[in-house]
């Protein structure tokens, strides 16, 4: 494999391709693409033993022209200061371009949570929380769950945040669990998201995503369900892979009886309905007509991308492409949906639980869902559009076309202070 790629420099290469097609002065590209503020932190915490951890963390607020920075903490040995920028601005744009008014934030502690006990656990969200207070509120920035964290560890820090500030704020926080303020449909929003970009991306390119082949790599939260709900769709999910490896049936796999063996295992491996276990690298080059990374970014390279067989990729995961594997798959006529279309559909109805929280008015999963599909829909539309109009190499430049013009719009709209 080649040298992995940084995601903050893929990013701004991102943004640099997208912006000769907009007619956007050189100067506020330029601040578009780095954040306004990164907060970097040791956090002290007494472990179980008596003994002290130190670990390192961050909250990068990448751009709030728009309105409040959003976006996700994760728990994860290698959560960096690039990484955490990278997601940001990420963040940034897929608020953008599903017509949300937020900006990008994202967060992150050097961790490995499954070295550490729940109490630990707890210690360390709630120390980092005391340190996010003056930077986070229902107005500023709202994080989420991410990467190893979840309904648990939001609920404690809007606990602490709520304690501290001897108030009641549901909405500083989204991804909560339902009785403390959380959205129904919000656990399977990100694959509901990118079941819908599948299905609207084949509809596109004249074909029907029922008659699909799929390859999921990733089969955490985000991962299972887009190849649950695309099973739901007629789909034929061949492969799915986690951190231990991948399994295979040709004639297609129970997603459901897979990740209940997942849930008894820790793993998809050794799941009994699989005539074929490999590695999760040869997952992303099998002959299948979608392939879903749902894993980390950077899992395909220039190197892997020239073996990709897939027609379709709609990336579940952020920035799990290269911008080198980018170039290769638009020469090779793959299509390539983008994260920040396909994964926003939790950043929406995170949205929609800090609208439900603000109004303490709370609405049921069935219309969750719809407004969530209208979201994805009509930003769909808007990405094909700008791909036709703008003369682009692929999608993924289209989506910042779309992004990037808004973002900056809103900027020139408020001028510069001071």
């Amino acid at each position: 494999m080649a040298e992995e790629a940084n995601p903050f420099e893929s990013l701004q290469e991102q943004i640099d391709d997208a912006a000769a097609y907009l007619d956007v002065d050189a100067d506020v590209i330029e601040r578009l693409k780095h954040p306004e503020r990164v907060l970097e932190t040791n956090l002290t915490v007494e472990l179980d033993d008596g003994s002290l951890g130190r670990f390192r963390a961050f909250r990068s607020q990448f751009n709030g022209d728009r309105g409040p920075y959003k976006g996700g903490i994760r728990y994860h040995p290698g959560v960096s200061r690039d990484e955490v920028k990278a997601l940001s601005g990420w963040m940034a744009y897929k608020t953008a371009i599903v017509g949300i008014p937020y900006g990008g934030g994202k967060g992150g502690i050097v961790v490995d949570p499954k070295e550490h006990s729940e109490d630990e656990l707890e210690r360390l969200t709630r120390a980092f929380a005391t340190e996010l207070r003056p930077l986070i509120g229902e107005d500023r920035d709202i994080p989420a769950p991410d990467v190893n964290t979840g309904q648990r560890e939001m609920n404690w820090i809007k606990d602490t945040y709520e304690t501290l500030e001897n108030t009641t704020a549901p909405g500083v926080i989204t991804g909560k669990a339902i009785e403390s303020g959380g959205s129904a449909g919000r656990v399977e929003a990100t694959g509901r998201s990118t079941m819908l970009t599948a299905r609207e991306a084949f509809d596109y390119l004249g074909r029907d995503v029922s008659d699909a082949t799929v390859a999921v790599q990733g089969y955490g939260n985000a991962g299972w369900i887009a190849a649950n709900l695309l099973e739901e769709q007629g789909a034929t999910v061949v492969a799915v892979s986690d951190s231990s490896g991948a399994i295979y049936a040709e004639e297609g796999l129970d997603t459901q009886a897979v990740r209940d063996h997942k849930d008894e295992t820790g793993s998809v491996v050794d799941f009994e309905g699989a005539e074929e276990e490999f590695s999760g690298e040869e997952l992303l080059t099998l002959d299948v007509d979608l392939l879903v990374p749902a894993a980390l970014e950077n899992a395909i390279d220039e190197e892997l991308a020239r073996k990709v067989e897939a027609d379709v990729i709609v990336e579940a995961a952020n920035g799990p492409l290269t911008p080198d594997a980018d170039e290769v798959l638009t020469e090779r006529d793959v299509h390539v949906f983008p994260d920040i279309l396909a994964n926003a559909g939790g950043v929406t109805v995170s949205y929609f639980e800090w609208v439900q929280n603000r109004q303490r008015f709370y609405w049921d999963e069935e219309r969750v869902n719809e407004e969530l599909e209208s979201v994805i829909v009509n930003a769909f539309e808007e990405l094909v559009e700008a791909y036709e109009s703008h003369d682009v190499p692929n999608f993924r430049t289209a989506a910042y076309v779309v992004a990037i013009g808004r973002v900056a719009q809103a900027f020139e709209e408020s001028g510069v202070f001071p």
